[in-house]
This record gives C-alpha cells, sequence and structure tokens, in this order.
C-alpha cells in the first residue's frame, strides 16, 4: 500500500471518530478540507441509518455543498444561538494544539465558526504534526484585492517571504468566498505564533491570517501502528 492510501486510510478513521462525537440535537461547525470530507459524509449515514437530528454550520461553500448532497441539514449563523462542537482540519498541528490553516482558503470562516464553538475538535493524520508552526507551510492570510500590494510590501518588511496564490487550472489569483485574496507567507520561524496572529491581523488591509492559537480543545490523530493497521489517538490541551 502507497503512501497516499495509508494516509487516506488515517484521514478517513479520525473523521469517522470525530463524527462519533456529535450528539443529538447538536449544532455542528462543518470543516473544509480532505478530512472533513469523511467526518460529513459519516454524519450523513448517522443521520439516515440512526436518525441523528442535527443542523450543520458549513465553514466554506464547498462544505455546505457536501454537508447537502449528505442529507446534513444547512443553517447560518443568523439562525443558531450557540455551535455546539466543530470539526475541521488543519495544515499543521505543534505541540501545543496550536495550528496552521487555509490551504484551501477557508480560514477566515473557519476561525469564526471554530471560535465560536463550545467544543472545537482538529483531525488531522500524523504528517500534519510539526516540532514549529512554518515548518512544512506558509501561513495564509486573506487580504482586500486592493490593498494586496501594500500588505506584500509589509509583510516583506517584518521578515516575511510573501507569494499571491494563484489559481490552478485558471487564470489569476484564487478568490476566496468572500471575493478576496490570499497572500501565502513563510518566515524563517515562528517562535510566538500569538503575536504572529495579532500582528498579522493588524497590517491594514488583513481580513484574517491562518495561525489559529488558542482556539482548539482536542486534537484526533490518525497513525499506524507497527502492524499497519490505522489508530487514533488523542491530544489534549
Amino acid at each position: 500500500m502507497d503512501r497516499e492510501e495509508q494516509i487516506k486510510r488515517m484521514k478517513r478513521q479520525v473523521g469517522i471518530d470525530a463524527a462519533s462525537m456529535v450528539r443529538d440535537g447538536d449544532v455542528v461547525g462543518l470543516g473544509t478540507g480532505s478530512t472533513a470530507v469523511y467526518m460529513i459524509e459519516e454524519l450523513g449515514r448517522r443521520i439516515r441509518e440512526e436518525g441523528l437530528r442535527i443542523e450543520g454550520i458549513p465553514t466554506s461553500y464547498d462544505a455546505g455543498v457536501l454537508a447537502r448532497r449528505h442529507g446534513v441539514p444547512v443553517r447560518t449563523l443568523d439562525d443558531v444561538e450557540r455551535i455546539d462542537i466543530a470539526i475541521d482540519g488543519a495544515d499543521e498541528v505543534d505541540p501545543s494544539n496550536r495550528l496552521i490553516k487555509g490551504r484551501g482558503g477557508a480560514h477566515l470562516r473557519e476561525k469564526i465558526i471554530d471560535g465560536l464553538a463550545d467544543v472545537f475538535v482538529v483531525v488531522v493524520d500524523e504528517s500534519k504534526l510539526v516540532d514549529r508552526l512554518g515548518t512544512k507551510c506558509p501561513v495564509p492570510v486573506e487580504v482586500l484585492p486592493l490593498a494586496v500590494n501594500p500588505v506584500m510590501k509589509r509583510l516583506e518588511r517584518i521578515g516575511g517571504v510573501p507569494e499571491l496564490r494563484m489559481g490552478i487550472r485558471k487564470d489569476g489569483p484564487v478568490i476566496t468566498d468572500q471575493g478576496n485574496m490570499i497572500v501565502d507567507v513563510r518566515f524563517d520561524y515562528i517562535d510566538d505564533p500569538a503575536a504572529m496572529e495579532a500582528g498579522l491581523n493588524n497590517i491594514p488591509g488583513v481580513l484574517e491570517n491562518g495561525l489559529f492559537v488558542g482556539l482548539t480543545s482536542l486534537v484526533l490523530v490518525g497513525r499506524l501502528d507497527p502492524q499497519g493497521q490505522v489508530v487514533v489517538t488523542r491530544r489534549d490541551t
């Protein structure tokens, strides 16, 4: 079995395990990304086969489409008074359960919904664990289109290497669900993610960035045991 298939198996299992934490009557923040796909599929199965009653708050247009496809009722923040649990993936998780998110371009909505939830569960495979944030992934920064150039210059002045995210199989930059652009910023190191998160958001024209600090309740990690079987471990905050 190749590594890609192994990672897929790990993602599927953590998605299923996270969906098992959802209780009847919950309002659920529905994450975006390849691992969250399995969670949404499993919630749909529980609705069909177990009669589970929930309401989903999607973190992106794609998550909303997927939820409807699997029979998960979709609502907006205007429709609910609280979010009981949010389940979402991450691109990097450090030993303190701080995150980098946003490779899917949904980090602004994700931070709003995940931050409002009573419990925020992160679902990842073991390849997403890092000793220090920024090791593998740049920090995504959502920027108003009119401010892209001045924001990129400011990011350079604080030591970042910014790059406007360009579309795949389309001409031009990636446009978020909010109609904004994404600048991916690499730093040599991120010693203080909380200070970096606040500093990036203080740059005029920046809407939000992909550093998630102090939001995580629990991380579920899919791993392979020595026999090649998938096991899920918990990392509480």
